[in-house]
């Protein structure tokens, strides 16, 4: 009797993240998805002024493989590039007029802001500095994209344009990530595939969904709406700033779109575990708000339905209970057949699909790090900046 309720409790169990992958698959804005790209759009009667700003610290590796793709923009208006060289030991500023001596194209600017003040994070201050200089030229849209995300020639009027025709202040693409070492296979698609399934990139752009974010990397954003929305002021010392930015610009009646990019792309190699992990690790508790509650229901929350199907496979084998092992087989199944667009997109082989548990599970492992970093006072560090917790920041 005692061994007959054991396996009906387990029954239950397993059937709990089968349930959970339906909901997820059927529910949760159909996250899987990799279709969500640029919006219709039709090109402007007269193309507007843009300035693109570009915020870099210690980039010396990657600038030449980016700028040049920002200065060779095949843009029928007015546009200027202003680059940040937040306080770079690496000659990441020289390196940057040298590139724009060598190949031409848009109008380079090159400035250093200094430290930032107590309070901002190191990359808003660097934009604040670049929007400052921008607006001083008037600009109808922004540019706010990273030291190492290389644009195609057309990136930024396929952007004014689908801005301009489907009436959005933010028009963001997620840059398709590097993926050429072991690591970043295993676990770079996995990062946009998480971050697709906390913000479905469908409800972003539907009006009057509370669901916001952006990408970083290659932000557009209407300049009346940024002065409308104070930014980057009200979200200065934001260590996950491009999700804060969209936040900020809904908050002020904004709209914004976000989706994958076909030639957007970011360079920046992540060649170990190592560097995967401190990429993950710095923001991931920040994502929960540095929760204690929230950290332990995520990894409650991921090792229920990431880790239990493998599981209850290997326990339903192991005890000769077909029922398990076929719910749990199930919901193995239901898992990795919502992971396979995503590695389509990224062009990677289709057996890392069942392979999502053993990726989920070193996100799980990097996420409580991430907490254990915070409450060791460490905070989030990124190139040499270690940035205070936010109930030590001055407001």
């Amino acid at each position: 009797m005692g061994q007959t309720a054991a396996v009906s409790a387990v029954l239950w169990i397993t059937a709990v993240p089968l349930a959970a992958w339906c909901w997820l698959l059927l529910c949760q804005g159909f996250f899987w998805r990799t279709d969500v790209r640029l919006p219709p759009r039709r090109e402007p009667d007269e193309w507007p002024d843009v300035c693109v700003v570009v915020p870099a610290r210690d980039e010396a590796a990657v600038l030449s493989a980016s700028l040049p793709s920002l200065l060779a923009q095949d843009y029928p208006g007015r546009a200027e590039v202003f680059l940040v060289d937040d306080g770079s030991t690496d000659g990441t500023g020289e390196l940057a007029r040298e590139l724009a001596r060598r190949h031409g194209g848009l109008p380079l600017t090159v400035v250093s802001p200094g430290e930032p003040p107590a309070g901002w994070t190191g990359k808003l201050w660097a934009v604040r500095c670049g929007m400052g200089l921008a607006r001083a030229r008037g600009p109808e849209y922004l540019l706010l994209t990273d030291a190492d995300i290389a644009h195609a020639p057309d990136s930024l009027r396929e952007l004014v344009a689908a801005a301009r025709s489907g009436g959005f202040d933010v028009v963001s693409q997620m840059a398709r990530l590097r993926v050429a070492s072991r690591w970043e296979r295993l676990v770079v698609p996995a990062f946009v595939y998480f971050f697709a399934q906390l913000y479905p990139f469908r409800r972003i752009g539907r009006q009057g969904s509370r669901t916001a974010a952006a990408a970083g990397g290659c932000v557009l954003l209407r300049a009346d709406t940024a002065r409308r929305a104070r930014l980057p002021d009200a979200i200065r010392h934001a260590v996950i700033d491009d999700v804060a930015l969209a936040r900020a610009v809904k908050g002020a009646g904004g709209r914004v779109w976000l989706g994958l990019a076909d030639r957007v792309d970011s360079v920046r190699p992540y060649p170990h575990l190592r560097d995967l992990w401190r990429m993950v690790s710095r923001s991931a508790y920040a994502q929960l708000r540095h929760n204690p509650l929230l950290l332990a229901g995520t990894v409650a929350g991921l090792a229920l339905v990431y880790l239990a199907p493998p599981a209850a496979v290997a326990a339903g084998a192991a005890t000769g209970s077909v029922a398990v092992a076929v719910l749990g087989a199930l919901a193995w199944a239901v898992m990795a057949g919502t992971y396979v667009p995503m590695l389509r997109y990224y062009r990677q082989p289709l057996w890392l699909a069942p392979a999502l548990p053993f990726t989920a599970f070193l996100y799980l492992l990097m996420t409580v790090d991430s907490a254990v970093q915070h409450h060791r006072g460490r905070g989030a560090a990124w190139k040499g900046r270690t940035y205070a917790r936010p109930d030590t920041v001055p407001d």
